[in-house]
């Protein structure tokens, strides 16, 4: 079981933003998964890795695929309170979910 959150490159997020846009996206995805794949990543250590993305489509894209495969995954807007403008999408998290199938959706990505 794991979680993979993919977040923007291209738009200039600082260290403490990114972290924090990262914490949403986990959370947010871990809320749309069932009862059983949550307790079983959190039984299991609650393995994630933050994976890098150039674009907004690309951000999009990776959620058509994450939903047509029927993962958990949430995408996270900014609320433009510091940063960035209001509505910028900063990242998407998939999972929890098997690995394999997490990767059928981010594992042609780069780390962060």
């Amino acid at each position: 079981m794991k979680q993979a959150i993919v977040a923007r490159a291209d738009i200039g997020m600082g260290e403490g933003k990114l972290a924090a846009q990262v914490a949403h996206a986990s959370l947010s995805a871990y809320e749309d998964a069932g009862p059983k794949p949550r307790k079983a990543w959190k039984g299991a250590g609650q393995k994630k890795v933050v994976l890098k993305a150039t674009s907004e489509s690309e951000l999009f894209e990776l959620a058509d695929v994450a939903e047509r495969e029927g993962l958990p995954h949430a995408v996270v807007r900014d609320a433009g309170h510091t940063q960035l403008d209001p509505g910028t999408v900063t990242a998407l998290a998939v999972g929890p979910a098997e690995d394999e199938l997490v990767d059928r959706v981010t594992g042609d990505l780069p780390l962060f």
